[in-house]
């Protein structure tokens, strides 16, 4: 725990990441969802306490940003801009004031936004060749518990599978209910200011208007509001499944264009989460249904009007917490699924240049072999990229759940 101003701020693993970006590029993005703590670790960051921070939140610096953008990127050699998704010329400005620096100087913009610029229609500009980006996702457990990581999952990686057992008994880490976890998520406001669900169930009522009413206007006009928050609850209460827009357009009862423009924008602002299919063939994985997930499992759950978690918010934070820890990697692994033909699926895989990683979540506290039978179907398949899976639980033993899956609880790995 950090103590800054007299309050306590949670140390991120994003920090680090963002660090290193500054020595590299001379334009740092730092993007995720409202709320997520952008603004905390920006200002936050020792690299950047003597530099201005210009919010595109204050109407008079957005109104500067908007009628002279070169103007305002020299108010000062260094900068930080929060929100620059806001000012539509801005990026542009950037990119002219970072092309003119012979040699360019590492780190002179650090920018922040709510939404993922590469996905903008409205922003043309995406620095390529300029800019690292970095996305904050909400808080991890392990963020939750004062430390600047997500999960175990470089540690695995790193093992044979014969050691995993030893290397995760090692850890002195506090067990957790994982429907205590689904219910606070990760939005740092709701999960570690806020007491009781009532107190959280207003803050995320609060979060939901500001985002129809101005972050979406921001990306992109959405004429119809009921429609889209419609869909959001529609989306929210699939978790888990796979994305089937004509399904999901009967059952709304809005157009198939529009559920899709609707989606991208979910995505684009960092709520929902298209988890692409695993194959061996990158063309084949493009023509596989996606699976849907939400970035915070309490908003989820708030959207959907749903007082109880169910398994597949378990699925939910173990994937949040894997991309928290993917984003932060020097050369970025992939997190996928896996399905067959015949239904066989293994809920999560870790994709490195030489290894893959099959992960099944189950939300019971007692697992058996049975439970392991896609992940050995997956091991099978991929002898020469495998040694071992994972079947994650919600239970608090470590044990061999087949010859060649480690059963863990959740808490031990995330």
């Amino acid at each position: 725990m950090v103590i800054r101003g007299g309050q306590s701020v949670l140390p991120r693993a994003a920090a680090e990441a963002v660090g290193r970006a500054l020595t590299v590029s001379p334009i740092v993005v730092l993007l995720g969802a409202r709320q997520t703590g952008k603004t905390t670790l920006v200002r936050g960051l020792p690299q950047l306490a003597d530099r201005p921070y210009l919010t595109l939140d204050d109407f008079d610096l957005r109104a500067h940003a908007d009628s002279d953008p070169e103007s305002f990127v020299r108010r000062a050699p260094a900068l930080v801009i929060d929100e620059v998704q806001r000012s539509r010329d801005l990026l542009l400005a950037v990119k002219r004031a970072v092309d003119e620096d012979q040699p360019r100087k590492p780190g002179r913009f650090v920018l922040t936004g709510s939404a993922n610029l590469l996905m903008l229609e409205r922003i043309s500009e995406t620095l390529a060749g300029r800019a690292v980006y970095v996305t904050l996702w909400p808080l991890t457990r392990r963020e939750r518990m004062g430390l600047a990581r997500a999960g175990f999952w470089t540690e695995l990686l790193g093992a044979p599978f014969a050691s995993w057992p030893s290397l995760l008994m090692t850890q002195s880490v506090a067990a957790e209910a994982w429907q205590d976890a689904a219910r606070l998520g990760g939005l740092p406001v709701p999960a570690y200011e806020l007491q009781d669900q009532d107190s959280r169930a207003l803050w995320f009522s609060g979060y939901v208007q500001t985002y129809l009413e101005r972050d979406l206007q921001v990306l992109r006009a959405v004429e119809n509001l009921p429609d889209f928050r419609r869909l959001m609850r529609a989306a929210c209460l699939r978790i888990g499944g796979l994305l089937n827009q004509t399904e999901l357009s009967r059952d709304v009862g809005i157009v198939q264009p529009q559920v899709h423009r609707f989606l991208n924008l979910l995505e684009a602002s960092f709520q929902a989460i298209r988890l692409p299919a695993y194959a061996v063939s990158r063309t084949r994985r493009l023509i596989k249904a996606p699976k849907l997930y939400w970035s915070d499992t309490a908003l989820a759950q708030f959207l959907a009007g749903e007082d109880d978690p169910r398994g597949v918010h378990l699925e939910n934070l173990v994937l949040m917490d894997l991309l928290a820890w993917r984003d932060v990697q020097p050369r970025r692994p992939e997190v996928l699924y896996w399905r067959t033909a015949t239904g066989q699926e293994v809920d999560l895989v870790i994709e490195t240049p030489h290894r893959l990683l099959p992960i099944e979540v189950k939300s019971s506290h007692r697992v058996g072999p049975g439970d392991a039978r896609a992940v050995e179907a997956f091991l099978d398949e991929y002898p020469d990229l495998t040694d071992g899976g994972l079947l994650v639980h919600g239970g608090n033993e470590v044990f061999p759940v087949s010859r060649r899956v480690l059963a863990v609880p959740w808490w031990r790995v995330c």
